[in-house]
C-alpha cells in the first residue's frame, strides 16, 4: 500500500504539469485508475517473466502492475513504452523512487524492436483492431494480452476479427460494469 500511495501522490503532483490522467478523474483516482489497473494484474499468469505496457501514459496499468509484482511476481521485468517524453520522464522518476523492476522507453510502440513479452497490456490506447497490431509486434508466442476495454468492447472484438484471429475471454470490470478486461491469446493475422 505504501508504494501505491506514493504512486497516487506522484500522479497528483505531476498531473498538474503534464496531464497524466484526465483532471476530472483525480478525485476518483483510487477507484477509477489504481483499482482498475490492479484488476489487470489480478488476471496475469504468475509465471510470466516479461511484461510490456504499451502507451503507458501516467503508468496505468504498467506502474500499478509493477508495484504489485514486487511481492507476487518478483522475477517479472516490466517495459513501459510511452512516446510522450514528459510522461516517460515521469515514469522514470517513479520507477527509481519505488525501486521497480521497470525500464521506460520514450518511443512509439511500432518503432520499438519486438519485445517478445509474456504479457502485453494497454489501457485506453487505441481501438482493438489497431491495438492488436502493436500487441502482435511485442507479444511472445504463447504470450497473452491483457486489455481493459470500455462499453464498446463487443463491437471492437467483432471489428478486430476482420483482420485478426485470436481467442478471447472477457471479465466484467470490477470498476465499471459496462467495461471488460479482455484476455487475448493465440493472436495471428487472419
Amino acid at each position: 500500500m505504501d508504494d501505491l500511495t506514493q504512486f497516487a501522490d506522484h500522479l497528483k503532483k505531476w498531473n498538474s504539469k503534464i496531464n497524466l490522467v484526465a483532471p476530472a478523474t483525480i478525485p476518483d483516482l483510487w477507484s477509477r485508475h489504481i483499482a482498475d489497473s490492479a484488476q489487470v494484474f489480478a488476471t496475469a499468469p504468475r509465471q510470466a517473466k516479461t511484461w510490456v505496457d504499451l502507451g503507458s501514459g501516467g503508468g496505468l496499468p504498467g506502474v500499478v502492475c509493477a508495484i504489485l509484482a514486487k511481492q507476487y511476481m518478483p522475477e517479472c521485468a516490466f517495459t513501459l513504452i510511452e512516446s510522450d517524453k514528459r510522461k516517460a520522464a515521469s515514469l522514470m522518476v517513479i520507477a527509481r523512487a519505488l525501486d521497480l523492476k521497470m525500464t521506460v522507453l520514450a518511443e512509439r510502440a511500432e518503432a520499438v524492436a519486438p519485445c517478445n513479452a509474456d504479457i502485453v497490456s494497454a489501457r485506453a490506447l487505441a481501438p482493438l483492431p489497431q491495438l492488436l497490431s502493436w500487441v502482435h509486434r511485442h507479444v511472445a508466442k504463447g504470450g497473452i494480452a491483457l486489455l481493459p476495454k470500455g462499453k464498446t468492447w463487443e463491437e471492437e472484438v467483432a471489428a478486430a476479427r476482420t483482420d485478426w484471429m485470436f481467442s478471447a475471454s472477457s471479465h466484467v470490470s470490477k470498476t465499471d460494469p459496462a467495461a471488460r478486461l479482455l484476455v487475448i491469446k493465440e493472436l495471428s493475422r487472419a
